[in-house]
């Protein structure tokens, strides 16, 4: 249909399309090829002249809206961009003996090679890498990539230029993903701030900006404060009012949290020491070094793993959990069979003899893999962080606070659904009618035992991934257990349960005001007053022979 219509066209209108045509098209190319070599004209620049001819040229390459100009960007901040100083070519390097391999910053392309001293770093101050950063924003803004279009907001909230109000409408005007959008309309009203608008548009801009609730929000209402007129002042005011009570909520929230990690770690030491007390009394000074055996056990199995089988690396914990249970379960039993068995009765004893087997446990280990801090690494899965309504939390004590929790459960379990667990609730409440019933009390002392280390051995394989892998590693969480376990109530898994998160809460509550030391002073000056109020603690034992 078009062919025929263009050839009943007259030829000297057919020839004058062609030459439009061929005009319009000679336009484009020109203007893209322009284009590309006013940005290249323009990187060659960022070398020449002060720090501020730097930053207005950082801000001529953000204008071309050119996405290649984000990797060089990014190392022109961090420092890693460097110029040839024959050519003035615009590089990075990756040195080679004497010699430095040479990429050219734009294209990514292999430039050759030349010596050390034929090149030069370009210099960045604070001011210039504020620049870099709201350039790489605008160059980001447009992404198809949600996450990148949020940190490019980001970085323009943090800067708050004037100037990027016209790109942030124009992409607001096309944003739908919510959370970006919303992070958008923070930037724009934080940019607002710093512009001549009406005092209407000033408060609009410091609600949405109070709405955020961070503290970089509270710096920036706190800032604009200092020059805000009597029209707007009240509403900054209210805004940082608003921001502080929120903030407030939210390190209260953040205490609880750290309070509840630390009082798991609490539970998993103190746990085993429970059971290990409340069935045989035996005050076991060494139930710490139960748990650096434990981390030690998951450094060794994870070297294995390293070396022979690389692939499984993601799953070293899940083979570390049995094989500490079961070194250091044994390890407690040939205890028990070898030394405590012969000190029943005798407690101070009991407790000399258990606390020159701690000393002796932590000389061997040192003889055996030194007295150096032992690096265990964390899994992906175990690294990292999120944020759970302003509540920072990191991935590896998320994942031991659920592991303390399951343990616990499996506990509570073995104790009231097995005939283990039955045995041992006997000889608690009752040791001697026990013994005439037919149960074999000593081997229940020895499974009893066993039981306490294996479980102090998985507090280990836990206290790998948070705390330094050492001889000591044990000594530092041996009288916060016994401070669970008589707070809680002598062998009672829940008054243990109970005991932990209290004792970590409140810990973490008085840390900010008092200091880690007098923290711990404080908590066990009141569980001594709280002993002597209830001697059983929270949760006491009932059966004749507990309360004789």
């Amino acid at each position: 249909m078009v062919t025929p219509y263009i050839r009943s066209i007259p030829g000297i209108v057919q020839s004058r399309i062609a030459f439009l045509a061929i005009a319009v098209l000679a336009v484009v190319f020109s203007g893209l090829a322009a284009q590309a070599q006013s940005v290249e004209e323009l990187v060659r620049q960022l070398p020449e002249g002060s720090y501020s001819d730097r930053g207005k040229v950082v801000a001529q390459l953000a204008a071309t809206g050119d996405v290649r100009l984000v990797p060089l960007l990014e190392a022109l901040a961090a420092g890693e961009l460097n110029v040839v100083e024959e050519t003035g070519q615009v590089v990075t390097i990756a040195p080679a003996g004497d010699i430095v391999r040479l990429t050219d910053a734009l294209t990514a392309e292999t430039a050759g090679e030349a010596s050390k001293g034929a090149v030069e770093r370009i210099r960045v101050n604070n001011s210039l890498r504020r620049a870099v950063r709201a350039a790489i924003g605008q160059l980001t803004l447009m992404s198809d990539s949600a996450a990148t279009r949020r940190s490019a907001a980001e970085a323009m909230f943090n800067t708050a230029e004037p100037d990027n109000l016209a790109l942030l409408d124009e992409a607001l005007a096309q944003e739908e993903h919510a959370g970006v959008r919303r992070t958008m309309e923070q930037a724009r009203a934080a940019s607002i701030l710093k512009t001549d608008a009406s005092a209407e548009q000033i408060a609009e801009a410091v609600d949405t900006i109070s709405a955020r609730g961070d503290r970089a929000a509270l710096g920036i209402l706190t800032a604009m404060l200092g020059q805000a007129g009597d029209d707007v002042r009240p509403a900054i005011e209210d805004g940082i009012e608003a921001i502080e009570r929120h903030l407030a909520l939210l390190d209260v929230g953040q205490n609880v949290w750290y309070g509840i990690s630390l009082g798991s770690v609490l539970l998993l030491a103190a746990i085993g020491l429970a059971i290990t007390f409340g069935v045989m009394g035996v005050i076991n000074m060494a139930h710490g070094e139960m748990v650096m055996i434990g981390a030690y056990t998951t450094f060794v199995v994870q070297n294995i793993v390293r070396t022979s089988f690389p692939g499984l690396f993601e799953w070293t914990l899940t083979f570390a959990l049995p094989v500490a249970f079961l070194v250091t379960a044994l390890i407690g039993i040939a205890i028990e069979r070898g030394i405590i068995r012969w000190l029943y009765g005798r407690p101070l004893e009991t407790l000399l003899a258990t606390w020159g087997l701690s000393l002796i446990i932590q000389q061997a280990v040192r003889s055996i893999f030194g007295a150096s801090n032992r690096e265990v690494g964390n899994p992906s899965w175990m690294s990292g962080s999120f944020d759970f309504y302003g509540i920072s939390i990191t991935w590896n004590r998320f994942w031991i606070v659920l592991f303390a929790l399951a343990v616990f459960a499996i506990l509570l379990v073995v104790m009231k659904r097995t005939a283990l667990g039955l045995q041992m609730r006997a000889v608690t409440q009752n040791r001697r009618m026990a013994s005439s019933m037919g149960i074999r009390t000593p081997w229940v002392d020895a499974l009893t035992f066993g039981l306490g280390s294996g479980i102090a051995g998985l507090a280990g394989v836990a206290l790998s991934q948070i705390d330094n892998v050492s001889p000591n590693l044990g000594q530092g969480y041996i009288i916060d257990s016994f401070m669970v376990v008589v707070f809680g109530g002598v062998g009672n898994l829940w008054g243990t349960l109970v005991g932990a998160l209290t004792l970590g809460v409140v810990n973490k509550f008085l840390e900010p005001y008092a200091g880690a030391v007098l923290a711990k002073i404080l908590v066990l000056v009141f569980i001594i007053l709280f002993i002597q109020k209830r001697p059983r603690g929270l949760f006491a034992l009932k059966g004749r022979a507990v309360e004789a």
